[in-house]
């Protein structure tokens, strides 16, 4: 019998089917000699620093680097039970072979392997290699199944990349955050690259200088024709005032016909940046709506970086265009020949293809989707309606006129055959969107070589120089895409930074962990953000280090590089990186120190009394938490905890009595009182057999009106 692994559960499901293993288990299906089980993204990762002793528990310059001589692992808490599964059925003494199903590429084979290696397994390995889920695929790649030992370089660029990254990540973030204290600087072989543009971007925006300049325009015979940019206003205003009544001649006129050719296919990213440009939607939203069509099997799988199918799904793009004309409204119901075989490329599909939407939309209660979902599926029916459409073919016109001595300059543009954009226009109008619109070149009236006009009527406009956009999810994906690129071999797996699965977490970590920030579809590096760039060494936030890895992972995984030499590497770039940067100045240690607010004056030395995550607390020798309070009645007196409002509490600092509403008596009864600051007492108790100190603000009870 075969245990086949495959990366998710609905991956397992379709080979399973194909396989006839219809029995459904827990966590695994059985039949026809297979058992057919699944992973959840990565069951096994990388341990903690914490996990290899007390030595690298504690964040010091001192315990740096942080470098296991000997990796360890650990099974992630939510998906144990799964791993479990899979445990027992490696074991299984029926299985006397193993097949690795995850996806075709770099990070599956890694997922397969540390299930494989932590479970101890040494039963024979075989590798499914297929790009395509369609059951031709499925059955080919059984037919034609690899010995897993072909793939271990594969598996040895993987481990790479997993190691290389936690090293950058885990000293990166230790060694600025001892250095500069306060917030923790968290460093990522991505994560601060793709920072660094966002700041770079906004240092232009910032020192950019607003620049005036003029054009002088000649209106005649239905044009309106300008110079090229004038500095000076009184320049631009003797140019129009030559021509004004004159006669204008028309110098040159050059028609030249175009084509646009229709878009490829989505990607994940590519889908993300257009539903944030047509919709507003960031990446993580477009991720998760997509995920969850996938989850009803109505689009195919969202996390891949192809915009092709592959070869055998020829009829399938075929029988989805026909479900997406009979069930998508914003079609407009024209003649259609799709040209499918421009979007086949079996060649450029490795994990999965390109997203489409599935054929179970004929089936499907569209209407019964939630909107953002329904807008989703449709830029992705609309996608695949383009991509397979005719070309757009426009023509443009540019002219010259000569007037007063000055030339001026025209063009226009119109349209030939629509083409593809028929349907892209289409769904526009059904759809409200968010997208900042071009102005549209009009068309000129005909014009030809020595005509001429009389009369001529002028005009000045006057412009201003703009500084840089600030990046949108839209632009910075497609920025992130690019990255480094033209330092990276054609045949590396990953280009740019992350991958389209990654990029859009990227952005959420950067913007959690106080980085950047958004303001409406903008992306905008925080102060925070910026200083952080500041202090980092090139070797860190250029896009330049994940080409070099790429570069040197594509030998690994080739076998024309040792997996050792890669890593010897790594450690000496961390190791270099910790002895450059091992002191700075006071004031730089300043720098990220978070600014806490002051509420008064300690009874108890003296110091400055701030404001903390868990309640007032002093900053001075004392160290004091305002937290616990001995309050004196009438006849008694008890401890208690007690959330007080800041201004509560700097009253009280100051000495004056505060009025505290919604008090509780043992009877259930709730009052108000006010309570008057007496003095500073010490209070011990037992916790869990451990004796507690500490010191308490002892204040007097009044009672106040009592509550209806």
């Amino acid at each position: 019998m075969r245990l086949v692994i495959a990366e998710k559960p609905s991956v397992a499901k379709s080979i399973a089917e194909v396989l006839g293993a219809m029995n459904r288990k827990d966590g695994y299906f059985e039949g026809n000699g297979y058992l057919v089980s699944w992973c959840v993204g990565h069951l096994v990762e990388l341990a903690e620093p914490e996990s290899y002793g007390d030595k690298w528990k504690r964040w010091t310059y001192e315990s740096l680097p942080v470098k296991p001589e000997l990796w360890q692992y650990e099974i992630k808490e939510d998906t144990k039970e799964q791993y479990d599964v899979l445990y027992a059925l490696l074991h299984d003494n029926r299985v006397e072979a193993v097949v690795c199903a995850t996806d075709a590429g770099r990070e599956g084979e890694l997922i397969f392997r540390l299930v494989y290696e932590m479970a101890g397994c040494h039963k024979p390995m075989e590798r499914l290699w297929i790009s395509s889920m369609e059951e031709s695929a499925i059955r080919e790649g059984f037919d034609n199944l690899k010995p897993g030992s072909d793939y271990d370089h594969l598996y040895h660029s993987a481990l790479c990349r997993q190691e290389a990254d936690w090293l950058v990540g885990i000293n990166g973030t230790r060694l600025f955050t001892v250095l500069y204290g306060g917030k923790t600087l968290k460093i990522g072989r991505v994560q601060t690259p793709t920072l660094a543009m966002l700041v770079e971007r906004e240092a232009k925006i910032m020192n950019f200088k607003k620049e005036q300049y003029f054009m002088a325009h000649i209106l005649c015979g239905g044009v309106d024709a300008v110079t090229e940019r004038i500095d000076s206003k009184t320049e631009a205003e003797n140019v129009a005032g030559a021509c004004l009544n004159g006669q204008a001649l028309v110098t040159s006129v050059v028609k030249e016909e175009k084509t646009v050719a229709p878009p490829k296919l989505y990607d994940l990213t590519t889908l993300q940046r257009d539903a944030n440009r047509l919709f507003g939607f960031t990446a993580k939203q477009t991720l998760e709506y997509t995920q969850s069509l996938y989850e009803k099997k109505l689009c195919t799988y969202p996390r891949t970086d192809s915009q092709f199918l592959s070869d055998d799904m020829e009829m399938t793009a075929e029988n989805v265009i026909k479900a997406i004309f009979d069930t998508m409204t914003f079609v407009p119901q024209v003649m259609f020949n799709p040209d499918i075989k421009r979007v086949l490329n079996s060649k450029k599909v490795t994990d999965h293809h390109a997203i489409i939407p599935t054929v179970e939309i004929a089936l499907a209660d569209l209407k019964a989707l939630p909107e953002t979902e329904r807008k989703i599926l449709s830029l992705v029916a609309g996608r695949l309606l383009c991509a397979t459409g005719e070309k757009h073919l426009y023509e443009t016109v540019k002219a010259e006129l000569t007037c007063g001595g000055s030339v001026f300059k025209a063009s226009g543009k119109s349209v030939l055959r629509n083409g593809w954009k028929d349907f892209e226009e289409a769904f526009k109008k059904s759809f409200k969107t968010t997208e900042e619109k071009d102005a549209e070149e009009k068309k000129l009236p005909e014009l030809r070589e020595g005509m001429t006009f009389d009369g001529v009527q002028t005009k000045i406009s006057e412009h201003y120089t703009t500084p840089p956009k600030h990046f949108t999810e839209d632009s910075l994906l497609s920025a992130m895409e690019r990255a480094g690129s033209e330092d990276m071999g054609d045949d590396v797996e990953r280009k740019g930074l992350g991958t389209p699965a990654t990029r859009a977490d990227i952005i959420e970590k950067l913007v959690r962990d106080g980085f950047v920030k958004r303001e409406k579809k903008q992306i905008i590096p925080t102060e925070d953000g910026m200083k952080l760039i500041t202090v980092l060494p090139d070797v860190v936030k250029a896009p330049k280090l994940t080409a070099d890895w790429e570069n040197a992972l594509t030998l690994v995984a080739k076998g024309e590089m040792d997996r050792d030499e890669f890593m010897a590497d790594i450690v000496t770039m961390v190791e270099e990186l910790i002895q450059t940067y091992h002191e700075i100045s006071d004031e730089h240690k300043k720098m990220f120190a978070q600014e806490q607010e002051i509420l008064g004056k300690c009874p108890n030395c003296g110091g400055q009394i701030a404001k903390g995550k868990y309640g007032a607390y002093c900053m001075d020798k004392c160290g004091m938490n305002f937290k616990q309070f001995k309050v004196v009645g009438d006849d008694f007196e008890y401890g208690m905890s007690m959330a007080l409002t800041d201004a509560q509490l700097k009253t009280l600092f100051e000495g004056k009595k505060i009025l505290v509403e919604g008090l509780k008596s043992k009877a259930g009864k709730i009052y108000d009182a006010y309570f008057i600051p007496l003095s500073i007492e010490g209070f011990s108790y037992t916790k869990d057999g451990k004796e507690i100190k500490g010191l308490q603000y002892k204040v007097k009870k009044e009672f106040a009106k009592k509550k209806k």
